[in-house]
């Protein structure tokens, strides 16, 4: 992305926050807004040129930003740890906080969510919570519950940090790589996080909603969307082959196609 990196800053968990965030194509800002929600180990400058790539193609504006403890918002301090509903938290504390402080009124502007992995799961908890208050949820490699297939490559992840090159590569993208990366893996493989399981709130989500995932992805089964599906009637699934946990960097020409024709299938619901 060409776009500069702003801050703001929000209150959340008890403290005052920097969040850094840019807007793609904001003279648009007429046009329906797309709220990229990144992944695990994520942070703006991770998605590189995919959300401009994906606005010009669904003639959207967007939102990208990074969560606190990620790229250059406020760290996660180093005796804080991550509580199982961390991504609870980030969809019905964060987000609205941070919506609302950069005067997104979702009660009459409802914007699109777009997710990635975690924050793939946060889209869906943000809109199963406020029904009313979302255009519409993209969710690639989502998370609804605990498998024991995924934390296998989570547990990889851990010595790749410890032992290989994997801090030195986000160390690129966040100020506190450990802060990132830590945060993420100490509750993912927390014995008691085995228990996380959202499906049941999904059957609130009224708005249209489509789900992507790759068949070669280390980090879920298909499962996952299957059980979106299962509880969001109204869900399209993607299942895409020769596409492993990231599917907009695998498969990036199918992901910006069937969002752009989703979203102009649904400029608006009631």
């Amino acid at each position: 992305m060409t776009a500069t990196s702003e801050f703001i800053e929000i209150e959340s968990a008890g403290r005052p926050q920097h969040i850094e965030h840019q807007w793609i194509a904001r003279e648009r800002c007429e046009l329906p807004l797309i709220v990229f929600l990144h992944e695990g180990l994520g942070s703006v400058s991770m998605w590189k040129d995919f959300p401009q790539l994906l606005c010009d193609a669904a003639g959207c504006c967007g939102l990208v930003y990074s969560r606190p403890g990620y790229g250059r918002s406020t760290p996660r301090p180093p005796d804080a740890a991550w509580t199982i509903d961390f991504m609870h938290r980030q969809a019905l504390d964060v987000l609205p906080t941070l919506l609302h402080a950069l005067s997104i009124d979702t009660t009459t502007d409802r914007p699109w969510l777009f997710g990635h992995s975690d924050g793939g799961s946060i889209a869906l908890l943000h809109a199963a919570r406020f029904p009313d208050q979302v255009a519409g949820v993209i969710v690639m490699a989502p998370h609804i519950k605990v498998e024991e297939f995924g934390l296998v490559s989570i547990r990889a992840a851990r010595e790749a940090y410890r032992h290989g090159t994997l801090r030195a590569g986000l160390a690129r993208h966040h100020d506190d790589p450990d802060s990132a990366f830590n945060g993420w893996n100490d509750i993912w493989l927390d014995p008691a996080f085995t228990a996380w399981n959202i499906e049941a709130e999904l059957a609130s989500i009224r708005c249209p909603l489509l789900a992507i995932q790759g068949e070669d992805d280390p980090y879920g089964t298909m499962a996952q969307i299957d059980g979106i599906r299962a509880r969001a009637p109204q869900a399209e699934l993607v299942k895409l082959p020769s596409c492993g946990h990231s599917p907009h960097r695998d498969q990036a020409q199918a992901v910006i196609a069937t969002t752009s024709r989703f979203i102009q299938l649904h400029p608006s619901w009631t």
